[in-house]
């Protein structure tokens, strides 16, 4: 295998859901370069799925579930919200919002993919007050520990905040 190949699919298993523009920012290649040692790995030593407008990079040992999750976990701002769930356990939307000091509209945006993903669940009651929940504590807990956003990432998701900030009627 040769040296980027190598280097590739090894940055692919230490950083499982890694996308295709970290890849070459972090390992310094040429946007071509990954391009084509990955169509070479494809789908022997490195699994690709584009979730959420983005392609992510899987060890083949990472089933269904654990890839979609863990796309979703590479955003800050949807691994802020499992920390408040995990934290304080069940609770409404305006109080994870509020936990977070984010628009409800951008708690929203990513209890959608979070849904999607089966990491949290929405309950109503008869009343039709919204209840959220980790739908799977101990398998969510497990991949954030695996999860590592690179400083890019990072600004992107706390840029996203301020811009919200700008918007929220409060």
């Amino acid at each position: 295998m040769s040296g980027p190949r190598e280097r590739i699919r090894d940055h692919v298993d230490a950083h499982p859901g890694v996308h295709f523009n970290a890849l070459v920012r972090e390992l310094d290649l040429a946007p071509g370069q990954v391009q084509h040692h990955l169509k070479r790995l494809t789908p022997d030593a490195v699994v690709a799925e584009p979730l959420y407008g983005r392609t992510h990079y899987y060890p083949p040992e990472y089933d269904a579930w654990e890839r979609g999750a863990l796309a979703v976990l590479r955003r800050e701002t949807a691994r802020d919200i499992l920390g408040v769930l995990a934290a304080e356990g069940e609770s409404a939307p305006a109080a994870v919002a509020d936990d977070l000091g984010i628009a409800r509209s951008t708690l929203e945006w990513h209890l959608d993919h979070l849904l999607e993903q089966d990491l949290v669940e929405k309950r109503y009651d008869e009343r039709g007050r919204v209840t959220l929940s980790l739908s799977r504590p101990a398998e969510t807990a497990a991949l954030l520990a695996t999860v590592e956003p690179s400083v890019p990432d990072r600004l992107v998701d706390r840029f996203t905040r301020l811009v919200d900030s700008f918007f929220d009627p409060e």
